[in-house]
């Protein structure tokens, strides 16, 4: 099948979406514990139609290489491509420019789809005729700590209650989880630009509605989640996520972003709060007027009720051990995503983000 056929299998109304090819996309980078539940999960769907798997390969170092190895060589439907760059946008693009089919699935290592993922996906690409399509990020952890991590992705109190993290109606919306494409629209507005290491779903979003297409969100699709299995890799998984979005806010300039500064400014609020009340306890010390300062603690005293009734409120339906955690889970995904936003948004991140945004 040439470039050109395969770009335009999808052009007619009277395409059947159960004989539509589908080519999986995922970039791989030290996921040895979570790539073969991943992988499985794809090979495990209904969809009718012939499909391939790819994954992109980064310079791991535990092994999943080996994992990917002995995977390809048991299905000839799974293929390797190397991603020396290792980023997630390159793994992506050197994925979707070696796929064969007029849809492209990308689905992650963290993600396990249910086996009707992709016959859904691909009748509401064609039903919706919109460019992409994308669902619910359902996280669903399996020790105390992931359960937390988990309830904090699926709570408004923690990300925000986006519609891909706690639902909402069918439509045209500005970003997707993952997505389902057509191939010829992401050849068309030139792929994942590999310069975003996170945040490169909504800047593809942005070009492909910017250049007449339409982002589809439907909550008929959900994709389970494993969240980062520690502390360490939670916190550097939101510094990240937070630089980048800072640095997206101030490239674009985003009109819509107010959602975006609640967690940088809860962070200012609490770090300003903090130090007017050590100066506060200075002055009371030493007798000075400065001793009324000590109302600086009033922030994050607010702040702590807030996580501790949050707690009470987003995971009273949890055992004791992941209560817990979730009150040490959620202000290290506010400080992390809130520090990373100032200074991806002031710019003080550009020796280090190539390696965070990995």
């Amino acid at each position: 099948m040439s470039t050109h056929d395969r770009d335009d299998a999808l052009g007619g109304d009277s395409v059947d979406s159960r004989t539509v090819g589908v080519s999986y996309v995922m970039p791989v980078l030290n996921e040895v514990h979570e790539i073969e539940s991943a992988v499985a999960s794809l090979i495990a769907q209904d969809h009718a139609g012939p499909f391939e798997v790819l994954l992109a390969l980064g310079p791991s170092v535990d092994g999943t290489n080996e994992v990917v190895a002995r995977l390809a060589q048991a299905d000839p439907r799974i293929r390797s491509v190397p991603n020396p760059i290792g980023s997630t946008p390159a793994g992506l693009n050197v994925a979707i420019l070696a796929s064969r089919f007029p849809v492209t699935v990308r689905v992650d290592a963290h993600s396990v789809l249910p086996t009707d993922y992709t016959r859904l996906a691909v009748e509401t690409l064609l039903r919706s005729g919109a460019d992409n399509v994308g669902g619910i990020m359902h996280a669903e952890g399996r020790t105390p700590f992931e359960k937390a991590v988990a309830r904090a992705y699926g709570s408004r109190v923690g990300l925000g209650g986006t519609p891909h993290h706690v639902g909402g109606k069918e439509g045209p919306a500005e970003t997707a989880y993952l997505g389902v494409f057509r191939r010829s629209r992401l050849i068309e507005v030139g792929l994942f630009d590999e310069d975003i290491k996170r945040g490169q779903d909504w800047e593809l979003n942005r070009r492909l509605r910017a250049s007449g297409g339409t982002v589809w969100f439907t909550p008929a699709l959900t994709v389970t989640y494993r969240p980062r299995p520690s502390l360490g890799k939670l916190v550097r998984q939101f510094v990240a996520t937070g630089i980048w979005r800072g640095e997206l806010v101030r490239r674009f300039k985003l009109a819509n972003s107010l959602r975006y500064l609640v967690p940088p400014a809860m962070v200012l609020g609490v770090g300003v709060g903090a130090l007017v009340g050590i100066v506060g306890i200075i002055g009371a010390v030493l007798g000075s007027w400065a001793g009324w300062l000590l109302v600086g603690f009033a922030v994050p005293a607010v702040y702590l009720v807030f996580v501790v009734v949050a707690t009470l409120t987003a995971a009273r339906e949890e055992d004791a051990r992941t209560r817990l955690w979730f009150l040490v889970v959620l202000p290290c995904i506010h400080f992390g995503w809130g520090l990373g936003f100032v200074a991806g948004f002031l710019s003080l991140t550009k020796n280090i983000t190539a390696h965070v945004g990995r």
